[in-house]
């Protein structure tokens, strides 16, 4: 990692009226909204990669239980069966969010979208599903500061 000098860190643009501005899409430890980019992206990329790993060994909570009676009737197999599936796609959104939050963001936005219809449909959880939805605008918030600070795939054409 090379180190800058402060001079270096912003590269210069002209606002409208000709005054100097910071780029705000350079990564830089001292701006507000640069830590709030960073965190977001540490949050959502630990707490899938580590709920999704605990649907297989269940030591926070039992899973299964907060699965919805008509997600398990139509889901194969068993309640902890399909929790295989969701702890496996849990930790693909976590990965995604650590490479390129600019995409991983909006599927991890999704993902929690489909808990809280999950939760809702289900008598009980109404207060988790409220978490959840709590959760899923932060990870469009991530996805939102995605859009400065991390930039898009660019794709070579032969």
């Amino acid at each position: 990692m090379a180190l800058t000098t402060p001079q270096q860190r912003f590269k210069v643009a002209r606002s409208p009226n000709g005054e100097a501005a910071a780029d705000p899409g350079r990564a830089d430890w001292r701006d507000p909204r640069y830590q709030a980019f960073s965190l977001l992206r540490l949050a959502f990329t630990v707490a899938p990669i580590a709920f999704g790993l605990d649907k297989y060994f269940n030591v926070l909570v039992d899973w299964p239980t907060y699965l919805a009676p008509w997600i398990n009737d139509i889901a194969p197999g068993t309640g902890q069966t399909f929790m295989y599936y969701v702890g496996a796609v849990e930790i693909l959104a976590g990965i995604i969010v650590a490479l390129k939050p600019r995409y991983g963001a909006y599927v991890v936005a999704g993902w929690l979208a489909g808990i809280v219809i999950n939760l809702l449909t289900y008598s009980g959880f109404y207060d988790i599903a409220l978490r959840d939805f709590g959760l899923m605008l932060a990870a469009l918030t991530l996805a939102r500061l995605a859009s400065t600070y991390d930039p898009p795939l660019q794709l070579r054409r032969r």
